[in-house]
């Protein structure tokens, strides 16, 4: 044994297999990632994401906005430093407050919505009741172009009908996440109901328009779903019968405005300076912008002779054309159809139902809305109240919009853990779902 060294080995009898100690997050880190166990940050994170076309393609909107309602608000009287009006300095306001909502409204993992969606939706409907009661003061409560839609808050104005948008989406995706019942027609009574309370409310006051836009969020929320398309196409048809029996129940300028649509296909240009002025001339503005558009000095004249009605709001759309030309308004609609894109593809890589219903919701009151905007500018459609996306003058609108862009970078940026809830059933057949995992 001389010469030897005898090595003695200590063995390690802890278990190889051993799982690692659980690390509990602390409140805010629950908050935002959605859970109590902490992971590393890039497996419940998702940073690069379709998302960021809807936040890019929304800044793009919101920076020709403020260019547009400057053009079209643009006057010695309400000049002010800087260059730009009163009016789109407001709307430079707005769209920094936006900006911020859209961030905080991004970091709470959207689980977390399921919790506020119900009272966000009561409040709603709470402010929608307010302003139709008739006490209220004109101080508070004053009523624009026949409609009692906004609430005065001193500097600024709140229109409950563009919160609502958001607070019901969250309660139908909060609804639809785990349930089947749509794909039988009965089971399309709830969401129904759910939608006629903000729908009924806002037609009173009355906005038409605004009113107008639930209807497609809700089917692409339930053609998202799984709902049956011949029950929807059935409801649809139904719809379509008992118009003509609404009629008579419409306020006077919501007729007027319907037979100024008729007389436009007849091709009455008599009424181009009675009840179709307000579209005859954004349409003219449209036509005299050309291809490439017209210079800023030149397209100020025309918008200072030919007094456009809501220029700055909900037909900015004729401005825009009319400063940028057809490529320009191509443009816009380019960069709106960008930030749909974004919400489907971030909705497409969710794995939680309440996740996609949210992105698919809000992408079809975008979508609804633009193209509405867009056919009354060009007169395909009746001058109704709706603005354009991110582009017209508005704080709740633009606040309202920025909102919808943060909660789907929400959606989009927290990864949900395993195992995924299951998916939607698309089948068409009568049986019962059968629902697969995800």
């Amino acid at each position: 044994m001389s010469g030897r060294v005898m090595k003695r080995t200590v063995l390690d009898h802890s278990p190889t297999n051993a799982a690692p100690a659980r690390v509990v997050r602390s409140p805010i880190g629950r908050l935002v990632h959605g859970t109590n166990v902490k992971r590393h940050t890039a497996a419940s994170l998702q940073v690069l994401n379709p998302a960021w076309l809807c936040v890019l393609a929304a800044l793009a909107l919101s920076l020709i906005g403020v260019y547009t309602i400057d053009l079209a608000s643009a006057t010695s009287a309400d000049s002010l430093g800087g260059g730009l009006s009163a009016v789109a300095w407001k709307q430079t306001v707005f769209l920094v407050i936006g900006l911020l909502a859209a961030t905080i409204v991004a970091l709470p993992h959207y689980k977390w919505l399921s919790l506020i969606s119900l009272p966000a939706f009561a409040a709603c409907i709470g402010l929608l009741v307010f302003l139709l009661i008739p006490f209220v003061p004109a101080s508070i409560v004053t009523p624009r172009n026949g409609a009692r839609a906004w609430i005065d808050l001193g500097p600024v104005d709140l229109q409950p009908s563009e919160l609502t948008k958001i607070a019901y989406v969250l309660v139908i995706a909060h609804y639809m996440r785990y349930r089947s019942s749509h794909r039988n027609l009965t089971g399309l009574i709830v969401p129904g109901l759910i939608t006629a309370v903000p729908v009924g409310l806002i037609t009173l006051q009355p906005d038409l328009g605004t009113s107008s836009l639930f209807v497609p969020s809700l089917f692409a929320m339930l053609i998202a779903a799984g709902a049956k398309l011949r029950h929807l196409t059935l409801i649809v048809v139904a719809a379509a019968l008992a118009a003509p029996a609404v009629y008579p129940m419409l306020q006077p300028h919501q007729k007027t405005r319907i037979v100024a649509l008729v007389r436009q296909y007849q091709g009455d240009t008599a009424s181009a300076q009675d009840i179709n002025y307000q579209s005859y001339t954004a349409q003219n503005l449209i036509g005299a912008g050309g291809a490439d558009g017209l210079p800023r000095e030149k397209a100020e004249a025309l918008l200072t002779y030919n007094r456009l009605p809501e220029r700055h709001n909900d037909t900015i759309f004729a401005v825009v054309v009319n400063r940028f030309g057809f490529l320009g308004g191509l443009v816009l609609l380019g960069l709106t159809a960008a930030w749909v894109a974004g919400a489907l593809a971030a909705s497409g890589l969710c794995r939680t139902p309440q996740g996609r219903l949210i992105c698919v919701g809000f992408a079809a009151f975008v979508a609804t809305q633009m193209v509405v905007n867009v056919g009354m500018n060009i007169g395909l459609v009746p001058i109704i109240g709706i603005t354009l996306p991110f582009v017209s003058y508005g704080g709740s609108s633009l606040l309202t919009v920025w909102i919808m862009t943060g909660l789907i970078m929400n959606v989009a940026l927290h990864r949900d853990s395993k195992p995924y809830r299951r998916s939607f059933e698309y089948a068409d057949g009568d049986a019962a779902p059968t629902r697969t995992s995800f």
